[in-house]
Protein backbone atom coordinates (compact mmCIF):
# COMPACT_ATOMS: atom_id res chain seq x y z
CA UNK A 1 0.00 0.00 0.00
CA UNK A 2 1.31 3.15 -1.07
CA UNK A 3 2.31 5.72 1.96
CA UNK A 4 0.10 8.76 2.73
CA UNK A 5 3.42 10.82 1.78
CA UNK A 6 2.94 9.49 -1.03
CA UNK A 7 -0.59 10.53 -2.54
CA UNK A 8 0.30 13.73 -0.94
CA UNK A 9 3.42 14.17 -3.45
CA UNK A 10 1.03 12.87 -6.22
CA UNK A 11 -1.56 15.74 -5.73
CA UNK A 12 1.50 18.32 -5.58
CA UNK A 13 3.01 16.39 -8.50
CA UNK A 14 -0.26 17.45 -10.26
CA UNK A 15 -0.20 20.61 -9.25
CA UNK A 16 2.78 22.24 -9.37
CA UNK A 17 5.58 20.56 -11.74
CA UNK A 18 2.51 19.14 -14.44
CA UNK A 19 1.60 22.74 -15.45
CA UNK A 20 5.47 23.45 -16.59
CA UNK A 21 4.46 20.88 -19.08
CA UNK A 22 1.84 22.44 -20.73
CA UNK A 23 3.10 22.60 -24.31
CA UNK A 24 0.77 26.22 -25.00
CA UNK A 25 2.82 28.18 -22.59
CA UNK A 26 6.61 29.17 -24.07
CA UNK A 27 9.55 27.37 -23.48
CA UNK A 28 11.08 30.09 -21.58
CA UNK A 29 8.26 30.44 -19.12
CA UNK A 30 8.15 26.87 -18.48
CA UNK A 31 12.13 26.71 -18.39
CA UNK A 32 11.76 29.60 -15.33
CA UNK A 33 8.63 27.90 -13.65
CA UNK A 34 10.56 24.44 -13.27
CA UNK A 35 14.04 26.25 -12.01
CA UNK A 36 11.44 28.08 -9.78
CA UNK A 37 10.65 25.16 -8.03
CA UNK A 38 14.16 24.99 -6.34
CA UNK A 39 13.20 27.25 -3.94
CA UNK A 40 11.75 23.90 -2.12
CA UNK A 41 14.88 21.94 -2.49
CA UNK A 42 16.35 20.68 0.64
CA UNK A 43 20.23 19.65 0.20
CA UNK A 44 21.08 16.70 2.71
CA UNK A 45 23.44 17.84 5.00
CA UNK A 46 27.00 18.14 4.80
CA UNK A 47 26.67 18.44 0.84
CA UNK A 48 29.25 20.20 -1.17
CA UNK A 49 28.26 22.16 -4.15
CA UNK A 50 31.67 22.72 -6.65
CA UNK A 51 30.79 24.90 -10.11
CA UNK A 52 33.28 23.64 -13.38
CA UNK A 53 33.68 24.35 -16.81
CA UNK A 54 33.94 21.53 -18.71
CA UNK A 55 35.14 21.95 -22.30
CA UNK A 56 33.25 25.76 -22.91
CA UNK A 57 30.12 23.57 -20.11
CA UNK A 58 28.86 24.65 -17.05
CA UNK A 59 28.46 21.61 -14.87
CA UNK A 60 28.87 21.04 -10.82
CA UNK A 61 30.24 18.51 -8.94
CA UNK A 62 27.91 17.67 -5.99
CA UNK A 63 28.74 14.87 -3.16
CA UNK A 64 28.41 14.34 0.65
CA UNK A 65 31.53 13.41 3.01
CA UNK A 66 31.36 9.80 2.20
CA UNK A 67 31.72 10.22 -1.56
CA UNK A 68 34.89 8.82 -2.41
CA UNK A 69 37.76 10.78 -4.20
CA UNK A 70 38.22 8.15 -7.32
CA UNK A 71 34.29 7.12 -7.78
CA UNK A 72 31.93 9.22 -10.06
CA UNK A 73 28.40 9.27 -11.43
CA UNK A 74 27.83 11.37 -14.73
CA UNK A 75 24.30 12.72 -13.76
CA UNK A 76 22.35 14.02 -16.84
CA UNK A 77 19.24 15.45 -15.54
CA UNK A 78 15.94 15.41 -17.55
CA UNK A 79 13.80 17.71 -18.73
CA UNK A 80 12.75 16.43 -22.04
CA UNK A 81 15.51 17.84 -23.49
CA UNK A 82 14.17 21.47 -23.55
CA UNK A 83 14.27 22.45 -20.05
CA UNK A 84 15.60 22.03 -16.44
CA UNK A 85 19.54 22.05 -15.03
CA UNK A 86 22.08 20.63 -12.80
CA UNK A 87 20.19 23.46 -10.38
CA UNK A 88 16.58 21.42 -10.62
CA UNK A 89 18.07 18.20 -9.72
CA UNK A 90 20.66 19.58 -7.50
CA UNK A 91 19.07 17.51 -4.78
CA UNK A 92 18.11 14.40 -6.46
CA UNK A 93 22.19 14.18 -7.14
CA UNK A 94 23.23 14.48 -3.69
CA UNK A 95 20.63 12.13 -2.65
CA UNK A 96 22.42 9.52 -5.48
CA UNK A 97 25.67 10.73 -4.37
CA UNK A 98 24.97 9.52 -0.81
CA UNK A 99 23.43 6.56 -1.40
CA UNK A 100 26.14 5.51 -4.34
CA UNK A 101 29.18 6.49 -2.07
CA UNK A 102 30.82 8.93 -5.09
CA UNK A 103 30.99 12.00 -6.25
CA UNK A 104 28.36 13.41 -8.71
CA UNK A 105 29.36 15.37 -11.97
CA UNK A 106 26.08 17.26 -13.48
CA UNK A 107 26.64 18.96 -16.94
CA UNK A 108 24.58 21.82 -17.86
CA UNK A 109 23.93 20.41 -21.69
CA UNK A 110 22.77 22.27 -24.09
CA UNK A 111 19.00 22.58 -24.78
CA UNK A 112 16.53 22.28 -27.49
CA UNK A 113 15.34 23.86 -29.05
CA UNK A 114 17.82 26.39 -29.53
CA UNK A 115 20.53 23.72 -29.44
CA UNK A 116 18.59 19.94 -30.95
CA UNK A 117 20.47 16.82 -31.62
CA UNK A 118 23.32 16.43 -31.49
CA UNK A 119 24.19 19.28 -28.93
CA UNK A 120 22.72 16.92 -25.71
CA UNK A 121 24.65 13.90 -26.36
CA UNK A 122 28.35 15.70 -27.43
CA UNK A 123 27.71 17.59 -24.43
CA UNK A 124 27.55 14.59 -22.53
CA UNK A 125 30.15 12.48 -23.99
CA UNK A 126 32.46 15.77 -23.89
CA UNK A 127 31.47 15.20 -20.22
CA UNK A 128 32.47 11.52 -20.13
CA UNK A 129 36.18 12.16 -21.79
CA UNK A 130 36.81 15.02 -19.73
CA UNK A 131 36.57 12.39 -16.73
CA UNK A 132 38.74 10.31 -18.29
CA UNK A 133 41.27 12.81 -18.78
CA UNK A 134 41.26 13.25 -15.19
CA UNK A 135 42.14 9.77 -14.35
CA UNK A 136 39.07 8.52 -13.58
CA UNK A 137 38.81 5.44 -15.01
CA UNK A 138 35.91 3.74 -16.80
CA UNK A 139 35.31 1.46 -14.24
CA UNK A 140 34.56 3.72 -11.89
CA UNK A 141 32.34 6.04 -13.60
CA UNK A 142 28.36 5.37 -14.04
CA UNK A 143 26.31 7.29 -15.64
CA UNK A 144 23.03 8.10 -14.87
CA UNK A 145 19.78 10.66 -15.53
CA UNK A 146 16.25 10.62 -15.51
CA UNK A 147 13.63 11.07 -18.12
CA UNK A 148 15.62 12.64 -21.07
CA UNK A 149 18.73 12.52 -19.24
CA UNK A 150 18.04 8.40 -18.77
CA UNK A 151 17.69 8.32 -22.62
CA UNK A 152 20.66 10.59 -22.91
CA UNK A 153 22.75 8.33 -20.77
CA UNK A 154 22.03 5.28 -22.82
CA UNK A 155 22.74 6.91 -26.13
CA UNK A 156 25.99 7.96 -24.59
CA UNK A 157 26.97 4.79 -24.06
CA UNK A 158 25.88 3.64 -27.23
CA UNK A 159 28.12 6.19 -28.82
CA UNK A 160 31.28 5.74 -26.12
CA UNK A 161 30.91 1.92 -27.26
CA UNK A 162 31.06 2.50 -31.08
CA UNK A 163 33.89 5.43 -30.93
CA UNK A 164 35.90 2.35 -28.86
CA UNK A 165 36.24 4.49 -25.47
CA UNK A 166 36.31 2.88 -22.46
CA UNK A 167 32.60 1.76 -21.23
CA UNK A 168 31.79 3.17 -18.04
CA UNK A 169 31.07 0.61 -14.78
CA UNK A 170 27.09 1.20 -15.09
CA UNK A 171 24.17 2.85 -17.01
CA UNK A 172 21.35 4.16 -14.22
CA UNK A 173 18.30 5.06 -15.55
CA UNK A 174 15.03 6.43 -13.66
CA UNK A 175 11.89 6.73 -16.41
CA UNK A 176 14.51 6.75 -19.63
CA UNK A 177 12.73 8.21 -22.34
CA UNK A 178 14.16 5.70 -25.01
CA UNK A 179 11.14 6.56 -27.97
CA UNK A 180 10.66 9.95 -29.32
CA UNK A 181 9.00 8.69 -31.59
CA UNK A 182 6.03 8.21 -29.01
CA UNK A 183 5.06 4.07 -29.97
CA UNK A 184 4.35 2.86 -26.63
CA UNK A 185 1.30 1.67 -25.78
CA UNK A 186 1.05 3.18 -22.10
CA UNK A 187 1.05 6.69 -24.21
CA UNK A 188 -2.52 5.73 -24.40
CA UNK A 189 -3.13 3.53 -21.80
CA UNK A 190 -1.61 5.51 -19.06
CA UNK A 191 -3.17 9.03 -20.51
CA UNK A 192 -4.92 9.45 -17.90
CA UNK A 193 -3.56 8.77 -14.66
CA UNK A 194 0.18 9.76 -15.35
CA UNK A 195 -0.21 13.03 -13.23
CA UNK A 196 2.90 14.94 -14.57
CA UNK A 197 2.77 14.40 -18.37
CA UNK A 198 1.23 14.64 -21.35
CA UNK A 199 1.18 13.39 -25.09
CA UNK A 200 1.22 16.99 -26.54
CA UNK A 201 3.87 18.24 -24.47
CA UNK A 202 6.24 14.98 -25.38
CA UNK A 203 5.50 15.41 -29.09
CA UNK A 204 6.48 19.49 -28.93
CA UNK A 205 9.59 18.40 -26.68
CA UNK A 206 10.38 15.20 -29.19
CA UNK A 207 10.55 17.18 -32.32
CA UNK A 208 12.55 20.27 -30.72
CA UNK A 209 15.06 17.83 -29.89
CA UNK A 210 14.99 15.78 -33.57
CA UNK A 211 15.40 18.80 -35.38
CA UNK A 212 15.28 17.94 -39.07
CA UNK A 213 16.71 14.05 -38.12
CA UNK A 214 14.54 10.78 -37.76
CA UNK A 215 13.23 10.50 -33.98
CA UNK A 216 13.90 6.85 -34.79
CA UNK A 217 17.58 7.62 -34.41
CA UNK A 218 19.53 4.93 -32.59
CA UNK A 219 21.39 8.43 -31.01
CA UNK A 220 18.16 10.32 -30.16
CA UNK A 221 15.79 7.02 -29.35
CA UNK A 222 18.03 4.35 -28.10
CA UNK A 223 14.82 1.75 -28.25
CA UNK A 224 16.08 1.59 -32.08
CA UNK A 225 19.70 0.92 -30.89
CA UNK A 226 21.74 -2.21 -30.87
CA UNK A 227 22.43 -2.71 -27.29
CA UNK A 228 25.15 -5.14 -27.42
CA UNK A 229 28.05 -4.96 -25.44
CA UNK A 230 26.49 -2.09 -23.15
CA UNK A 231 27.52 -2.04 -19.60
CA UNK A 232 25.06 -3.38 -16.83
CA UNK A 233 21.97 -1.26 -16.82
CA UNK A 234 19.31 -0.36 -14.40
CA UNK A 235 15.98 0.95 -14.95
CA UNK A 236 13.24 2.30 -12.48
CA UNK A 237 10.24 3.21 -13.60
CA UNK A 238 6.29 3.91 -12.11
CA UNK A 239 3.56 1.54 -13.27
CA UNK A 240 1.51 4.89 -13.62
CA UNK A 241 3.87 6.75 -16.45
CA UNK A 242 2.52 7.88 -19.91
CA UNK A 243 6.44 6.24 -20.93
CA UNK A 244 6.27 3.01 -19.11
CA UNK A 245 6.50 1.23 -22.15
CA UNK A 246 10.12 2.43 -22.86
CA UNK A 247 11.57 1.34 -20.24
CA UNK A 248 9.81 -2.25 -20.60
CA UNK A 249 10.43 -2.42 -24.10
CA UNK A 250 14.29 -1.38 -24.24
CA UNK A 251 15.06 -3.36 -21.01
CA UNK A 252 13.30 -6.45 -23.00
CA UNK A 253 15.50 -5.15 -26.18
CA UNK A 254 18.82 -5.27 -23.85
CA UNK A 255 17.94 -8.19 -22.15
CA UNK A 256 17.81 -10.23 -25.83
CA UNK A 257 20.97 -8.56 -26.85
CA UNK A 258 23.01 -9.89 -23.94
CA UNK A 259 23.19 -6.99 -21.70
CA UNK A 260 22.90 -7.46 -17.74
CA UNK A 261 19.61 -5.69 -16.85
CA UNK A 262 17.72 -4.87 -13.78
CA UNK A 263 14.38 -3.51 -14.61
CA UNK A 264 12.57 -2.34 -11.23
CA UNK A 265 8.57 -1.60 -11.96
CA UNK A 266 6.85 0.92 -9.27
CA UNK A 267 3.01 0.06 -8.66
CA UNK A 268 0.70 3.12 -8.94
CA UNK A 269 3.91 5.77 -8.83
CA UNK A 270 4.49 8.04 -11.72
CA UNK A 271 7.74 9.75 -13.70
CA UNK A 272 10.41 10.51 -11.93
CA UNK A 273 8.92 10.26 -8.68
CA UNK A 274 12.26 9.70 -6.73
CA UNK A 275 12.46 13.77 -7.03
CA UNK A 276 10.40 13.75 -3.90
CA UNK A 277 12.82 11.93 -1.76
CA UNK A 278 12.66 14.20 1.16
CA UNK A 279 8.98 13.40 1.59
CA UNK A 280 7.94 10.48 0.13
CA UNK A 281 9.62 6.64 1.97
CA UNK A 282 8.67 4.92 -1.44
CA UNK A 283 10.97 7.67 -3.19
CA UNK A 284 14.25 7.35 -0.10
CA UNK A 285 13.69 3.57 -0.54
CA UNK A 286 14.15 3.33 -4.43
CA UNK A 287 17.15 5.57 -4.15
CA UNK A 288 18.53 3.65 -1.70
CA UNK A 289 18.17 1.00 -4.85
CA UNK A 290 19.70 3.15 -7.07
CA UNK A 291 22.74 4.36 -4.94
CA UNK A 292 23.57 0.48 -4.38
CA UNK A 293 23.51 -0.64 -7.91
CA UNK A 294 25.63 1.81 -8.92
CA UNK A 295 28.30 1.30 -5.90
CA UNK A 296 28.17 -2.59 -6.63
CA UNK A 297 29.14 -2.02 -9.90
CA UNK A 298 32.11 0.04 -9.56
CA UNK A 299 35.57 -1.61 -9.89
CA UNK A 300 38.16 -1.59 -6.85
Amino acid sequence: MLSIRSRLCRVLTKSLVAPKFDPNIPIEKARKGMEDLTKFARLPSNTKVEQVIIDGIAAEWVYGNSAKEDKVVLYLHGGGYNMCSPNTHRELAAHISNYSGARVLAPDYRLAPEHPFPCGLEDATSAYRWLLGRGFSGENIAIAGDSAGGGLSIATAILLRDTGDPPPASIACISPWTDLALTGDSIKTNSKVDPMLNVESLKAKADNYAGNADPRSPLISPLYADLSGLSPLLIHVGSDELLFQDSVRIAKKAENAGVSVSLKIYDHLWHVFHLNAKLMPEAKSALAEFGSFIAEHFGN
